[in-house]
């Protein structure tokens, strides 16, 4: 396999999914939401196995060893897509794949959750569509509060030990639901989880209040979707500037990413441009590699509508960025000061753990900076 230079000096160009398991993977991992034409989430895009066969070619060249799908993407589709388009190649096998369920896809009584019926039956659905008999990685894509924690954690134990999913993993879980999660796997003698995909970019940053530092003391690694925040950090959207042409963004209003503050993100925008500027580099560039430097991240996803795309996104591994560039993208990213985090910064900064430094530290300096913390 041909692999791009290392990102950042001397460090290996493959990762370690998590420090708890010894699986290394692509610092990128190529999602498919774009792949393929379903009931679900269709203005992503299209794909067919063709042109998701040229993509995934490409990112073999790159390195990439990772597929990032799931059973929501066109409601099993882009899974068929990504079997399709893997039978063209002659390198399938070096690809992993990751896939996920727990949405719902149906309108039956049992179409969604994460109860031991729907998981076991929709592990069988995806390794089906992908004509696979394992899944590398499996990530239950969202907490279902009302399936005790005992029988999907036993589901995941069985299907780890079966041999149906090598490694697991949780998705869109609150701090304290991952942690809880790891306490039933402790008191049962279950495989625990050992990563989690979530919602994190240089805009979206509110993972660093409690999702992020509850990995990082558990030693599990966080995989960022969307660090380009659905396009509405490709330098696309601007003040007073919005994309002529088809968008991600369902409505084209980016109201489908909850955007609460229009002018923060056109500052992030900002500062990305600034730093891409000094190096030559696109906006997405910089997006991607700044996700990347970021404590307890091991690999992000990203998609593609088309190959040019996906050449624009593959040049973050030539980007190696400075402190000044990490400072000017995390002055104005930054998420607001939350109790108790400015408490802990201001009065208990002389005893932070790892986990407290990486984000605490950081909001200690918007802290001595606004209010004059003690020393």
């Amino acid at each position: 396999m041909s692999t791009p230079d290392a990102p950042t000096g001397s460090t290996p160009f493959y990762r370690q999914l998590s420090p708890t398991c010894g699986l290394r993977v692509s610092p990128v991992a190529l999602g498919t939401l774009t792949f393929g034409r379903g009931e679900e989430l269709t203005h992503m895009g299209d794909l067919d196995a063709d042109r998701a066969a040229e993509m995934l070619s490409r990112a073999h060249e790159a390195g990439i060893n990772l597929i990032d799908t799931a059973n929501l993407y066109g409601r099993g589709v882009a899974e068929e897509v990504v079997a399709a388009a893997l039978k063209k190649l002659d390198h399938a096998e070096d690809f992993l794949i990751t896939t996920k369920a727990r949405m719902v896809i149906g309108d039956g009584p049992n179409d969604g959750g994460a109860s031991r019926w729907h998981l076991l039956r929709e592990v069988d659905r995806s390794l089906a569509r992908l004509d696979r008999d394992h899944i590398d990685l499996f990530y239950l894509h969202q907490w279902d509060g009302q399936t005790p924690l005992e029988e999907t954690l036993e589901t995941m134990d069985t299907l780890v030990r079966s041999g149906k999913i090598r490694y697991y993993g949780v998705s869109n879980y609150m701090g304290w639901q991952l942690q809880k999660a790891l306490r039933v796997c402790e008191a049962h003698g279950f495989v625990k989880p050992v990563a989690q995909q979530i919602l994190y970019s240089a805009y979206t940053r509110t993972a660093e209040y409690e999702q992020i530092p509850a990995a990082l003391d558990a030693g599990i690694s966080t995989q960022p979707w969307s660090p380009l925040n659905m396009g509405l950090l490709t330098g696309k959207w601007r003040r007073g500037q919005q994309p002529d042409g088809p968008a991600r963004l369902k409505d084209g209003t980016g109201q489908e990413m909850r955007v609460p503050d229009w002018d923060r993100l056109y500052d992030v925008v900002d500062a990305l441009a600034e730093v891409a500027g000094r190096h030559g580099a696109t906006i997405p560039q910089v997006a991607l590699a700044w996700t990347l430097t970021r404590p307890g991240v091991h690999n992000t996803a990203v998609a593609a509508r088309n190959l040019d795309q996906l050449e624009d996104l593959l040049g973050y591994a030539a980007l190696e960025l400075t402190e000044e560039d990490r400072t000017t993208i995390d002055r104005v990213g930054r998420p607001e000061i939350m109790y108790p985090h400015w408490h802990q910064a201001d009065m208990a900064a002389e005893r932070l753990g790892a986990a407290d430094r990486d984000i605490i530290g950081t909001i200690g300096e918007q802290v001595a900076e606004q209010f004059g913390a003690r020393g």
